[in-house]
């Protein structure tokens, strides 16, 4: 299903399931992967410069602060979870538009 990698919780955040490539051309989203979505970050996967750089590209995304993007787990692997909060309601459906 191509719905699994994003969850709505009641509270209005979101948590997203993400494979991410770290050390790409560019930043931006790279369709599905599994049952995950792929993230193409141009930062490296070194001193935590690739999870940052993915919060602040979500955040940007979504048009939140970068505070309301958190990494809930994988933070030394490419398989992460992020949580969203304080989204509009239309984030999910341009979440899901990139799948």
């Amino acid at each position: 299903m191509s719905g699994d990698w994003l969850r709505e919780s009641e509270d209005g955040s979101l948590t997203l399931v993400l494979h991410i490539q770290p050390g790409a051309k560019k930043t931006g989203f790279a369709g599905l992967h599994g049952e995950a979505m792929k993230i193409r970050l141009a930062a490296p996967p070194v001193d935590g410069k690739a999870n940052a750089a993915l919060c602040a590209f979500l955040a940007a995304f979504c048009e939140v602060p970068k505070s309301a993007v958190s990494l809930v787990s994988g933070e030394t692997s490419r398989a992460k979870r992020v949580r969203i909060v304080q989204v509009s309601s239309t984030v999910a459906a341009r979440l899901r538009a990139q799948a």
